[in-house]
């Protein structure tokens, strides 16, 4: 049996680095090339669907995204190509890859099922305040990304949340943002010798600013009397982007308004309440709306 000289393996190795090399320089280029032409890519087509008022908001990561996973897939296909690696073939054996790691990673494939199906039915924007109380713990904040795997929120203390697709569409949520006004509801009790007149007229002056809406219009309704207190209830409207502003701001003008009008008027209790679904109260001024 013939055995090869050192001279003739010397031959071969020079034989196949002058087939190969080329071809193996060539790949490189075209990676590093097509990582930098990706990368110069997709930051542009962010940077003009930011100043594209026609494109939703909530499109445009994932949008961005799709062209940056469709260049890694084009790249990886010219390097092969370019070593020499029939792609087809490989495509065949990448298909029945992907199809076991599917299987092995059907919560991934849930988050990008519930990403799509979050993305079609809009349930929320970008920019809503959204609240899943049912989630343990409860999760709550403003909607920063809507991504192909994740959802990324922001608290109201400034913390960053990173929520899973599949938890955001299988829980029951509340979007805080999606219409365009929200009802406060103020319970208010007072002595029973205050003049009730008086006090329904100074808590409609005082829910005429700017901050409250003009429709529906602000009303002033008495919850109970007792021998000792008269119980009220003051409703109004504001826009979501000031609610919390409202809420907690009117608290105390309630206060120094009804304390201004003498001293039986004195509030001995202001709470901000939350009408029951058993109420049949808000579901009148809802029809009322329209």
């Amino acid at each position: 049996m013939d055995t090869l000289n050192p001279t003739d393996l010397t031959q071969i190795f020079v034989n196949w680095a002058d087939v190969f090399l080329p071809r193996l320089l060539g790949a490189l280029v075209i990676l590093v090339g097509g990582l930098a032409a990706i990368r110069w890519l997709s930051r542009g087509l962010g940077r003009v669907l930011a100043k594209t008022p026609r494109i939703d908001a909530t499109l445009q990561p994932i949008l961005t995204s799709a062209v940056r996973y469709a260049g890694f897939v084009l790249v990886l296909i010219l390097v092969l190509g370019q070593l020499g690696i029939e792609t087809t073939s490989l495509l065949a054996v990448l298909g029945a890859a992907g199809l076991a790691i599917g299987l092995a990673l059907q919560g991934t494939l849930s988050n990008i099922a519930a990403g799509l199906m979050l993305l079609l039915l809009r349930p929320f924007r970008v920019g809503d305040f959204i609240e899943m109380p049912t989630v343990v713990p409860g999760i709550s904040g403003w909607v920063k990304e809507i991504g192909l795997f994740t959802c990324s929120l922001q608290t109201y203390e400034g913390l960053f949340l990173f929520v899973p697709n599949s938890v955001v569409w299988n829980a029951p949520l509340k979007n805080h943002s999606r219409h365009p006004s929200r009802m406060i509801v103020f319970s208010i009790r007072l002595p029973a010798a205050a003049d009730e007149k008086r006090v329904r007229e100074a808590l409609l002056t005082l829910v005429q600013g700017a901050d409250i809406l003009p429709e529906p219009k602000p009303s002033v309704s008495v919850e109970s009397v007792t021998t000792e207190t008269l119980q009220l209830s003051l409703t109004c409207w504001t826009s979501p982007a000031r609610f919390a502003h409202v809420a907690h701001t009117l608290v105390e003008s309630i206060r120094s308004k009804l304390v201004g009008l003498g001293p039986e008027f004195r509030p001995q209790q202001i709470a901000r309440t939350i009408p029951t679904d058993a109420d049949p109260s808000r579901f009148l001024v809802e029809g009322a709306r329209g």
